[in-house]
């Protein structure tokens, strides 16, 4: 049905070229249609809609993005009369008035949620196409801003903050930077720009706006509720994790890096001589003949069989380093050049960065293979399968410098299968997941693992655990890990780690570095995934020689040993909660780590704490940040008793408690009586 909106055409002259648009239902959406423009507003699940806007004809479907294909079920009505709009999808109800401006409303009292918002009264509106040629525009989308809103998610960044209130952030995935653009307001709304372009969003206090570099429609998803209300919506359009193995709850061993099957076996063998817990032992990058072969060097690692046999008797699984990047020097680059298997270029030669590797003096330039590309996905899984699963049995997987880590960073010279780098490269990390999980699930495998470095939306249901790269070892980069990890939670990631103890550089011997490694450490076995990694002192230059100093739990003395094995033995125990809140997020969305908020959202205070969280609904985490402290400053959310689990004294929630936090204690509260075997 179409309706003209003429009957109230409430337009000001003062605009460059005033429209009054047609209004549609088509199908049970929304249009709008009005000077080459068409609006499409659809439900998308409960609670929720998409919301699509394209110059020059009609929405285009197929599109990369991270929606799935199918939106669950959801009953909504459409509206049609006196010059407007309106849909309505439970919670949520769309307002679009003559002009095409768009509002969002909670369903039970009409509370404005999210408005658009013009940029100038005469030119631009809130959605701006600037042509940059063959249909692609650079897309700006505008909002209103509001003085009392708090934003949170946007994947995982270092700069600290876990209200994003202000900031300007790219939309782009470099090494500890991760573009995810979900964002949840403390209004009541969480929005998913389902665009996988570069660009970036600015939130800044006169307006929030969303830009994709080039592309050709925009595309939004946005749903009413708290913020857990809107992790299951979200999760449920995206895609939920898989039910995490249970060896993956355990502690992870890794370093950069083991060069031989002797050293990663003396390794895993003394962590069982010294009777420590150790689920997961990890081989590093130049473990390959060259790199992109994805296979075992025999001068240094001559029976593969042996050692993954052996290290099943001991109960701890190998996870073997991937890369997508492709040597010249490698097998496979000549088959995968003439096939079109590589990401191209718009100039020059398809070479994405330069690298070391093996049998050359100096670095060669290397291509990433296109994850975008079925074909290319299917070829880089057989060849892993022929090389690790089928003779091996080797399931997991790190999936390393998968932005992809291009040098220079230059997206607009990429051509992808799916598109433009411009219009497309943000999907890369997920598309590369894919590769693994398909091709895992393929071979009947039900428990599926990758760690990657870099995500974006959806990526999670390809069973894609993120770690936040290559960052600092000092307090204040631990510090900053917080906000970076209930940022990816917020994000539609629920299974995320640090290297515990950070990466570039320090020294074992060192009791200040010590002091930071015993805090981390106490941090990381309250983290969703246990990972001990680091490039630690003395290190050696990048290349397939290098290798970097001591990594294990006995590498830091006796007085940090002790320290450590008491938190290894805490992980342990706590492995059937650890398992209990897997199941949470494979089945209901909900993150592992939480901010505070997400449980006590009536408790205002909840929305300013950004140095503590909840690991699951019943144990909050506050970690020690600072050097030399032994005490303890935690807010405690209001409408819960919480106890010390390690002095058994109880305290109302609603205020701030100061505790005694020796070197070898984190503080912890449980929350209502929960039992939990967090004391020995």
């Amino acid at each position: 049905m179409n309706q003209p909106a003429e009957t109230q055409p409430q337009v000001s002259l003062a605009q460059s070229s005033p429209t009054v648009g047609t209004f549609r239902e088509r199908g049970g959406a929304l249009e709008w249609s009005g000077r080459q423009e068409t609006v499409r507003i659809e439900p998308w699940g409960p609670d929720a809609v998409r919301v699509r806007a394209r110059l020059g004809g009609p929405v285009l479907e197929g599109l990369p993005g991270a929606l799935l294909d199918e939106a669950p079920a959801a009953p909504s009505t459409v509206k049609i009369e006196d010059g407007r709009g309106q849909l309505t999808v439970g919670a949520l109800t769309v307002e679009v008035n003559a002009e095409g401006l768009v509002r969002f409303l909670r369903t039970e009292d009409s509370a404005e949620l999210l408005a658009e918002d013009r940029a100038h009264f005469w030119w631009p509106g809130s959605r701006l196409y600037t042509a940059v040629g063959n249909g692609h525009h650079r897309l700006e989308q505008r909002f209103a801003a509001y003085d009392d809103e708090k934003l949170y998610g946007l994947g995982q960044h270092q700069h600290g903050r876990l209200d994003q209130k202000g900031l300007v952030l790219d939309l782009v995935q470099r090494n500890a930077e991760v573009g995810i653009p979900v964002l949840t307001s403390s209004r009541g709304y969480t929005l998913l720009w389902n665009n996988p372009a570069i660009g970036r969003v600015e939130l800044a206090h006169n307006g929030t706006r969303w830009v994709a570099d080039s592309a050709r429609q925009i595309d939004y998803w946005i749903t009413a509720g708290d913020p857990a209300a809107a992790q299951r919506r979200y999760s449920a359009v995206t895609g939920r994790t898989p039910m995490l193995p249970e060896w993956a709850a355990g502690f992870w061993q890794c370093k950069l890096r083991y060069r031989t099957q002797d050293e990663l076996m003396a390794v895993a063998r003394e962590y069982k001589r010294r009777g420590l817990p150790i689920s997961a032992i990890v081989c590093d990058f130049f473990h390959w003949t060259h790199l992109g072969e994805w296979k075992f060097d025999p001068k240094e690692w001559p029976d593969p069989a042996a050692m993954v046999r052996e290290l099943e008797e001991l109960g701890i699984k190998l996870v073997v380093s991937v890369w997508p990047s492709v040597s010249p020097l490698s097998e496979n680059h000549p088959v995968m050049e003439q096939r079109g298997y590589f990401i191209g270029t718009q100039y020059g030669p398809m070479a994405h960065a330069d690298w070391p590797d093996k049998e050359v003096a100096s670095t060669v330039q290397v291509a990433f293979y296109d994850a975008t590309n079925p074909d290319a996905r299917e070829f880089v899984w057989s060849k892993v399968k022929e090389n690790y699963l089928d003779p091996y049995g080797i399931t997991a997987f790190w999936l390393d410098a998968c932005e992809p880590e291009l040098k220079p960073g230059f997206q607009e010279n990429l051509r992808y299968w799916a598109g433009p780098g411009l219009e497309v490269g943000n999907i890369y990390p997920a598309e590369n997941a894919r590769t693994f999980y398909e091709g895992l699930v393929a071979t009947g495998e039900e428990e599926v693992v990758s760690l990657n470095r870099s995500a974006w939306a959806g990526s999670q249901r390809y069973g894609a655990a993120l770690w936040s790269g290559d960052i600092g070892t000092d307090f204040p980069t631990l510090r900053r890990q917080i906000a970076a990890g209930l940022n990816t939670a917020l994000s539609g990631i629920p299974w995320w780690n640090t290297d515990i103890g950070g990466f570039h550089g320090g020294d074992p011997d060192d009791p200040a570095y010590r002091e930071v490694m015993v805090r981390w450490f106490q941090f990381g076995a309250l983290s969703p995934l246990m990972r001990l990694h680091g490039f630690r002192d003395p290190g050696m230059p990048l290349g397939p020689e290098m290798t970097g100093g001591p990594n294990e739990v006995w590498s830091y003395g006796e007085e940090a040993l002790a320290v450590l094995e008491k938190y290894l033995r805490l992980r342990e125990r706590l492995k059937p909660y650890v398992l209990r809140v897997m199941r949470e997020a494979h089945e209901e969305g909900l993150p592992v780590m939480r901010p505070l908020f997400l449980e006590f959202p009536d408790d205002q205070a909840t929305w300013s704490v950004d140095d503590s969280y909840l690991f699951g609904p019943d144990l909050l985490v506050a970690p020690v940040l600072t050097a030399g402290a032994t005490a303890r400053t935690a807010y405690l959310p209001a409408g819960a008793a919480w106890t010390d689990a390690w002095t058994g004294e109880t305290y109302e929630g609603g205020r701030s408690v100061t505790v005694d936090a020796p070197l070898d204690r984190i503080p912890l509260f449980l929350r209502d009586g929960a039992r939990l075997p967090v004391a020995e």
